[in-house]
């Protein structure tokens, strides 16, 4: 990795910023001396992966974006995978250590939350795997009420953790990590917080490829949710009819996915688009899964995608992982219908918006290698493409 790449992308980053951010905010931001910060933008010296992180995060970007090497970043997730696993082994008799008071935990757990809809998982791979198991001690000395909180807290800090591990192809890590959710939640006595871990469940039926299963039991979720009287209730309903229609999709249900995605979006149009629960909702994630649910249902309706894609383009205000998930799904509709050179251009703005989601997507893959054989876009940068997303 070089120095100077390295310190020439902290620097375009810092100058990005709006208002522009000084080296001197820069250097107080990240907790680093203003002569290392000005030393690294030069290139003068290296970085270390803590201060790349802590620079990163105080840019608001994640550290893979400030790499020449992008698989630096991508190993780091990768060995945290372990520990993490290692940390929810005994989750029923958790080992003895400190727990930090519960605002302190509140804070990382809205951190890890906050970093998941970012699509920045290196810093979630760098926390979670020593705060699940604090989570886990307080919850288990807890009694009363006050394990209410404490399991509303881990059942949130393990769906973070498991979209590292979804994406990041651990998916045995993943099916675990959504146990620990159903094992906690009952506990929360947050009927909303039990609708978000019947829709991540959904995870594992995409994982085992059992949609017909997955959507089943995606209505017995939607039937017991509670009535959506206010945003919150009509957030949880509406995410998991978005979800049951992608699932349906992939059944080759096309007519339980329009029935669901039609529920969709009367519930959607009732409330302001925005994170409820920890899952983005409204009307534009809506409309995003116009495309989800053409694209589920297979090449056949790549035009009822780009049609979709035609008349409307997501807000950049969305959550990255969503908005870079359109861009995926955008690509392979128009890989479909011929439209080489659009799907390259759509690959590339995912890639812009969620560097890590989109390298570690297997669509990405499949597509950039697809495009590499068409060989219908600048092959130098397709080649570099495709060699970053690890496309054979």
């Amino acid at each position: 990795m070089s120095a100077r790449s390295v310190g020439e992308r902290i620097a375009y980053y810092r100058s990005a910023t709006r208002p522009r951010m000084t080296q001197q905010q820069l250097a107080d931001a990240a907790c680093v001396a203003l002569g290392t910060i000005r030393k690294i933008e030069r290139g003068e010296r290296g970085v270390s992966p803590p201060t790349l992180e802590a620079i990163a995060d105080a840019l608001g970007v994640d550290p893979s974006r400030l790499l020449s090497d992008r698989g630096a970043a991508m190993s780091r997730v990768r060995d945290a995978l372990p520990a993490m696993s290692a940390a929810i082994a005994v989750y029923d008799l958790p080992d003895d250590g400190p727990v930090r008071p519960l605002t302190t935990l509140h804070e990382l757990v809205e951190a890890a939350a906050a970093w998941r809809l970012a699509a920045q998982y290196t810093p979630i791979a760098r926390t979670l795997p020593g705060l699940l198991p604090e989570l886990l001690r307080g919850y288990h000395a807890a009694a009363g009420t006050d394990r209410r909180e404490w399991a509303g807290l881990l059942v949130r800090a393990a769906r973070s953790a498991d979209a590292v591990a979804y994406k990041f192809g651990a998916r045995d890590l993943s099916a675990r990590l959504i146990d620990l959710m159903r094992w906690a939640v009952p506990e929360a006595g947050d009927p909303l917080l039990e609708s978000s871990v019947a829709y991540v469940r959904t995870e594992t039926f995409f994982a085992a490829r059992a949609h017909t299963v997955g959507l089943r039991a995606l209505e017995a979720a939607i039937n017991a949710s509670p009535s959506p009287d206010d945003a919150g209730t009509t957030a949880a309903r509406g995410a998991l009819h978005m979800r049951a229609a992608v699932i349906a999709g992939r059944a080759g249900d096309g007519d339980a996915a329009d029935a669901h995605l039609s529920e969709a979006r009367k519930l959607g149009d009732q409330i302001r688009e925005g994170v409820y629960c920890g899952t983005a909702f409204g009307p534009d994630s809506v409309q995003i899964h116009e495309v989800s649910v053409a694209v589920s249902l297979g090449d056949q309706y790549a035009g009822r995608a780009l049609d979709v894609a035609q008349e409307w383009k997501p807000p950049h205000d969305l959550p990255a992982e969503r908005l870079s998930g359109f861009y995926i799904e955008m690509a392979r509709a128009q890989l479909w219908v011929g439209r080489a050179d659009d799907a390259f251009e759509a690959l590339k703005v995912a890639r812009h918006i969620a560097p890590q989601h989109t390298r570690e997507h297997p669509w990405v893959r499949e597509d950039a290698a697809t495009l590499r054989r068409l060989k219908r876009a600048d092959a130098e940068e397709l080649s570099n493409f495709a060699e970053w997303c690890a496309a054979t």
